[in-house]
């Protein structure tokens, strides 16, 4: 309750005491060894604090890292065929309006043929032992 004239009184939620800033009589000066429990325990749980962090850094975060890269590469992957089969239509497509009625056979041969010189130009580069000087 605030009395006319005072200001009024902090009290802490849970237990109704009030809250003091300054210090209180009859408690231990600081640094006697008595008032130390707060302390140690604040240490404590610091220095808990510290240690989960620096485990949680030296694994969840090179684990998150390497989860991304996955799920990032797979995307590109996928993203990346999507684009060379729609490609390959794109290309058929515009070799059959340019050929003609019927003519079908020469826009299939041509992105064939495409498709199987780049094939033998990566086996290729993949079975050829680089030589060292």
């Amino acid at each position: 309750m605030v009395q006319p004239g005072r200001p009024p009184v902090a009290r802490r939620p849970a237990t109704g005491v009030p809250v003091t800033s300054g210090p209180v009589a009859g408690a231990p000066a600081a640094g006697s060894g008595a008032g130390d429990e707060g302390d140690w325990a604040v240490q404590a749980a610091d220095t808990i604090e510290r240690l989960v962090g620096k485990v949680r850094d030296k694994t969840s975060v090179p684990l998150v890292t390497v989860a991304r890269a996955l799920v990032f590469g797979l995307l590109a992957a996928v993203m990346g065929i999507v684009v060379a089969i729609l490609v390959a239509v794109m290309l058929v497509r515009v070799i059959d309006v340019f050929t003609g009625e019927g003519n079908v056979w020469i826009a299939h041969l041509a992105v064939g043929g495409l498709f199987a010189a780049v094939g033998a130009f990566l086996l290729r580069k993949a079975t050829t032992t680089p030589t060292t000087r």
